[in-house]
Formats: C-alpha cells, structure tokens, sequence
C-alpha cells in the first residue's frame, strides 16, 4: 500500500520552486547576501565605516531591486535576510562615520 511520492515537476535549483530556472534573482540574492554579511561583519570597527556604509548601502540597493523582480517565496525570504543585515551594517556604519572618510 506503500505510495512513492514524487514531486510533480523536477525542480531546476534550490531557489525555483516553480520549476524554472531564475539566474538574476539567484545572482541578486548572492550578491545582497554577501554584502550583507561583510557591513554586519565590519560594522562593529569604527575604522572601517566607509567599508561598511558602502556594502550596507549597494546590499540594500540590490536587495530592493531583488526583491521587485523575485518570482518565488524563497528568493524574496533570502533577500530579506540579506536586506536586513545590509540596513543594519548601512546604519552602523553611518553612525561610526557616515559613507566618506
């Protein structure tokens, strides 16, 4: 009686779950991920605050951008992360110094 459940479409990625492929939105999340981890990871050196401000400032510009053209919920959940983290690093490093040295 023992049923295997196969999903009904073979998925493409570990972001499309609609079974299609989006290489702009997976790069775009990549790209505010990374940003985002480097200004929270710098944010805590005020010597470093342009560094941060900057990485806050493009993750944060990416990540809107990211999040208009997202097509599935797993995308728009990782950029949101990312999106956090690049605001967060982006007021710290304000707060340190601002955007120029």
């Amino acid at each position: 009686m023992a049923q295997i459940m196969r999903p009904a479409r073979p998925r493409t990625g570990l972001l499309a779950t609609d079974g299609k492929r989006h290489p702009l939105q997976d790069s775009l999340l990549a790209v505010t991920a990374v940003l985002g981890v480097l200004a929270l990871a710098t944010a805590s050196f005020r010597g470093l605050h342009v560094l941060t401000s900057w990485a806050g400032l493009i993750g944060v510009l990416t990540g809107g951008y990211g999040q208009y053209v997202s097509e599935t919920t797993r995308e728009r959940f990782g950029l949101v992360l990312g999106l956090g983290a690049s605001a967060l690093g982006l007021f710290f490093g304000i707060y340190h110094g601002g955007l120029v040295g």
